[in-house]
């Protein structure tokens, strides 16, 4: 089954609350697959503003509505650092416990990664 049938069942089974989105419009953002009538209507039945991808051949959306562009890339990269940790990416431990603690020392080690990356970019 491809992932848009299933995005509304998705995004119903978010545990986090989320703010309402009359005090802050909340977003959301999609790859090209989700450019189809059920994506759409998923994002407006869910009162999200949707920043899906479009197709090649569609026309853009309107460049005045964007305040700041989407980065829909962040998850790609984060998953790709956390590749980088051979414990990480093929799952030695037996116990999700301990499998957790070790998923959380590396997201750690990578975010102390970027905060010197970005400390010595603003100490230039």
């Amino acid at each position: 089954m491809h992932d848009t049938k299933l995005l509304d069942a998705t995004l119903d089974a978010v545990v986090v609350r989320r703010p309402s989105p009359v005090d802050y419009p909340q977003h959301l953002c999609l790859d090209r697959g989700y450019d189809n009538p059920t994506g759409e209507t998923a994002v407006r039945d869910h009162e999200y503003i949707g920043h899906t991808r479009r197709r090649p051949g569609q026309p853009p959306d309107a460049p005045d509505t964007k305040r700041y562009p989407a980065r829909r890339w962040v998850v790609e990269r984060t998953i790709a650092w956390l590749s980088k940790f051979r414990g990480v990416l093929v799952r030695y431990e037996v116990y999700d416990e301990n499998y957790l603690g070790l998923l959380q020392f590396a997201c750690a080690l990578i975010w102390t990664r970027v905060w010197h990356a970005l400390k010595a970019q603003t100490a230039d």
